[in-house]
């Protein structure tokens, strides 16, 4: 099982997985806020070109050249992830890429290559996760030279399925993913699911309603890509029950996020 810990930063903490210990990475907290992610890049101890888009819960993944020329005071790109640039092209000119997304209850997910020290930064809330926005991530990284055996995958902090409750239209969605032949009728979409071992469903005494953990379904699509359970952790903290640390927005209903950025390395 892969070790989180706690780093300090302007006498603040962010969060880090070792899984991603070849690179500078960082799970950011509240606490950071309203800070951005080009000062936030400062806390990496890394010079690196700032990446991010404008998030709308899709499952677009753009690289650095397909995202506009940087412009503090342009319009960003709509997308819901981002890859830095292929190996080849880090041998050329030696760039590194800092990936940033933002979140406040949907899950921030981290990606490495072991082998080429290319990254990938995505944002997956239940909508994106319906569109299994990170084997897309895995597919660009895969187009790019990535080998499924070399990458690992760091899920921040993000609401728990145990408090996550949701109608069964939106659980099917998300169920529909990872359930083969899958039927038409949400109601057994679900209850095939809620019968799987490792399910990311939890049974609701709601009618119409179910707990759904984002995080679990996520790690469960990757497993079905074949990544092996021991290249994917999932941060043991939750977005909805740590308000001294997160902001939530089931919890509160207001439009704040924490930060989530990895560096690629050359």
């Amino acid at each position: 099982m892969a070790d989180w810990q706690w780093q300090t930063w302007q006498g603040q903490d962010f969060l880090t997985c070792d899984l991603l210990q070849p690179w500078p990475h960082g799970f950011f907290t509240r606490q950071f806020w309203p800070q951005t992610p080009e000062t936030l890049t400062a806390s990496l101890a890394a010079n690196a070109a700032v990446q991010r888009v404008k998030q709308v819960h899709g499952n677009r993944v753009l690289t650095p050249a397909e995202l506009p020329a940087a412009d503090a005071e342009g319009p960003r790109a709509e997308a819901d992830g981002l890859l830095s640039v292929g190996a080849a092209s880090l041998q050329e000119n030696r760039a590194r890429q800092a990936l940033w997304v933002c979140s406040a209850d949907c899950s921030p997910v981290l990606i490495g290559d072991r082998a080429t020290g290319q990254v990938a930064a995505v944002h997956a809330g239940w909508r994106g996760t319906a569109q299994a926005i990170v084997p897309v991530a895995v597919g660009k990284l895969q187009a790019q030279g990535s080998r499924l055996e070399d990458l690992v995958v760091a899920i921040g902090p993000a609401i728990a399925g145990k408090v996550y409750q949701v109608s069964v239209d939106v659980a099917a969605a998300v169920g529909r993913t990872l359930l083969k032949d899958a039927a038409s009728d949400d109601e057994a979409v679900v209850g095939a699911l809620l019968q799987r071992e490792n399910s990311p469903l939890l049974a609701d005494d709601a009618p119409g309603k179910v707990r759904l953990d984002v995080r679990q379904a996520n790690a469960r699509q990757l497993e079905q890509l074949g990544i092996g359970r021991d290249q994917v952790a999932i941060a043991p903290h939750c977005t909805f029950q740590e308000p001294d640390r997160f902001f939530s927005y089931r919890r509160t209903g207001e439009k704040q996020v924490q930060w989530s950025g990895i560096v690629s390395r050359c």
